[in-house]
């Protein structure tokens, strides 16, 4: 009984130390993708910042801050853009925050006033578009 008692706290400790180097590993990669969307922010690359900013939301970690604070960068860059009157890039923002958040789905639906803001967005600012040639 002791030998079974010695393994299953082996095998519970090594779930526990995969799933923190997990965690960990994932949050590292979150920050990184957040800090590249503030670079190329910071240098005027709006489509790079997109993209840093979204993957930091694909990095998905509960409770972690950079999935709000890339949300809203998201939001920032496509009203931005959508007041400049550059609306195929505001809806690349728009667009890029509302699947990032349908990607990161699971047992729960993280982000869906963001999905539903985006959603109304879009819907808005699609039949303001030139049409294509």
């Amino acid at each position: 009984m002791d030998r079974f008692k010695t393994i299953i706290v082996n095998a519970a400790v090594i779930v526990v130390v995969s799933l923190l180097l997990l965690w960990g590993d994932t949050r590292y990669r979150q920050q990184t993708q957040y800090d590249l969307g503030v670079k190329k922010l910071a240098a005027g690359d709006y489509i790079g910042a997109i993209g840093g900013f979204e993957m930091a939301i694909h990095m998905y970690t509960p409770f972690s801050p950079l999935v709000g604070k890339s949300a809203q960068e998201l939001w920032n860059i496509g009203e931005s853009l959508e007041k400049k009157g550059d609306l195929p890039r505001a809806l690349v923002a728009y667009r890029a925050l509302r699947s990032s958040f349908y990607a990161v789905h699971g047992l729960t639906q993280p982000g869906t006033d963001w999905i539903a803001r985006c959603d109304d967005k879009i819907q808005r600012l699609v039949p303001q578009l030139p049409p294509a040639n």
